[in-house]
Formats: C-alpha cells, sequence, structure tokens
C-alpha cells in the first residue's frame, strides 16, 4: 500500500510515527510538504519514509491520499488534485473540511473520509471521530480503520455529529491544558515551585483521567470527592455561580460554530 501523506506538521507526524510503528513491510508512505522542505527531510530521516518535492508527480502511484494542510487551502488543493485521481481513497484530517465538501469539489465515485482527531495522537491516544463518503467499499474501511488504529481510538459518526463533536474531542484538550494552567498558577501562589506545581497538577490530571477510564460516570466520581458543606463543596459552589457549565457549553458552541465556517 502506498500511502501519500500532505502536510508535515505534527498531526501528520502522528499517522506517520503510528504507522510505521505498525511495521508493515509492504506500506508506502511518501511525504510532500512544499512550505518547509527542513520539516519534511527531518521527517524522511527520523522515520525512513519517502519524499516528494511535487505532490502532483506522485499522486498517481499513491493507494490513499492523506491531506493534512490547512482548512483554507482546500478548495485549492482539491481543484489541483482532480484532474490526477484515479480513484484513489482520499482523507482529511482538517478542521471543517466534510464529506459533504470533498464529494462536491472531486470528481464523481470518490471515496472519501474525513477523521477528525486530536493532539493525544502524537502519543497514539487520540480519540478520534470519523465520517465515511457514499462510495467507500468494505475494503477501504478496513484501510481506514487502520489508519484510525495507528493515532489511537475511533468511534464513526455522521457527518452532522463529527461537526458538533470537534469541540468535545478535538478542541476541549485545549480546555483541559487552560483548566491546568490555572491550577498551576494558583499552586504557586501558595508557594510551591512551577516545577512542583506541573508534577502535582500533573498527576492530579492522570489519576482522574484513570479513574473515569475505569468506567465510573463523572457525576458519581465528583459525588464521591464532594462532601456535603465541605471544602471541595465551597470550591465547586464558586464555579456554579460563575456558570462553569454554560460556560463550557457556550465555548464548544463558538468553537464548533468556528470549525464550521474554516473552509471558506
Amino acid at each position: 500500500m502506498n500511502i501519500l501523506m500532505i502536510g508535515a506538521g505534527r498531526m501528520a507526524e502522528a499517522f506517520i510515527s503510528g504507522l510505521r510503528e505498525q511495521k508493515n513491510e509492504n506500506m508506502i508512505i511518501t511525504v510532500t510538504n512544499h512550505t518547509d522542505q527542513d520539516r519534511r527531510r527531518a521527517l524522511v530521516e527520523k522515520y525512513g519514509i519517502q519524499e516528494a518535492n511535487d505532490w502532483r508527480l506522485v499522486v498517481g502511484e499513491a493507494d490513499v491520499i492523506i491531506s493534512a494542510a490547512p482548512p483554507s487551502s482546500h478548495e485549492r488543493l482539491f481543484q489541483d488534485l482532480s484532474p490526477l485521481l484515479n480513484g484513489q481513497l482520499v482523507i482529511t484530517v482538517a478542521a471543517g473540511i466534510d464529506t459533504t465538501f470533498m464529494q462536491a469539489h472531486l470528481p464523481e465515485g470518490t471515496p472519501v473520509c474525513w477523521i477528525m482527531p486530536n493532539t493525544a495522537a502524537q502519543l497514539q491516544a487520540s480519540m478520534s471521530t470519523f465520517v465515511c463518503g457514499h462510495f467507500v467499499s468494505s475494503e477501504h474501511r478496513l484501510v481506514i480503520e487502520m489508519i484510525l488504529a495507528a493515532i489511537g481510538d475511533y468511534e464513526e459518526l455522521t457527518e452532522e455529529q463529527v461537526h458538533d463533536l470537534t469541540a468535545v474531542t478535538g478542541s476541549a484538550p485545549a480546555f483541559l491544558y487552560l483548566f491546568c494552567e490555572s491550577l498551576e498558577k494558583a499552586a504557586v501562589r501558595y508557594g510551591v515551585s512551577p516545577e512542583q506545581a506541573r508534577k502535582l497538577v500533573t498527576k492530579m490530571v492522570a489519576g482522574s483521567a484513570a479513574m473515569l477510564k475505569s468506567g465510573h460516570a463523572p457525576s458519581e466520581l465528583r459525588e464521591q470527592v464532594t462532601t456535603p458543606g465541605g471544602s471541595t463543596a465551597a470550591g465547586l459552589m464558586v464555579l456554579e455561580e460563575a456558570n462553569f457549565s454554560e460556560l463550557i457549553g457556550a465555548a464548544v458552541k463558538a468553537t464548533n460554530e468556528h470549525a464550521r465556517g474554516r473552509k471558506n
């Protein structure tokens, strides 16, 4: 299988790294990125993959094309790609570039897939959502699932659901990181070093995530930590009075609305 990766950013590297760890000797990966040749060359040397100065010259050899280019570049990218396609599976990991958009800008019958990973893909720990286009076969699905497994877990949804959950699975890690930053700053104000604050917060979050992963509901875990009238309850009351849940909902809405418009 010949996979062409258009783009050489962090998400492209996540896919390349995960695919190489699968140790599939029959897989050829070619990376291309005309804007940063040094970055492209670094990926080639690190992962032992092939490179191309111009993806147009090698697209005919590809079985699968993965676009990790910025969302705003896809309309032009698909214009250039369309006359060169001969049935390849086309995948994009760009926010807002859904299967409807792909099918409207690529030749009739092109099998397409839209994947929405998150930054944990760099550790093969992404929770990715995906949706397949009308012309994806059962054989294509096996390839798609192989590619998804290279970066973590995955869930197939409708196109509308992928749009609506972009913030929850794709952008919400940034919300969590902001929360962690705030906790670190609060810890430092009580006299610990930044390094100690980082360790305290990181271990707390990791332990909390492990509890969630074990199958406990967030509400159940919150109640376990919260004694009625206790210290934790006092802190939660501050968040509730500031409409914490509503604020998260508003952040999710703003993220999704922005993502829907990024292809324009």
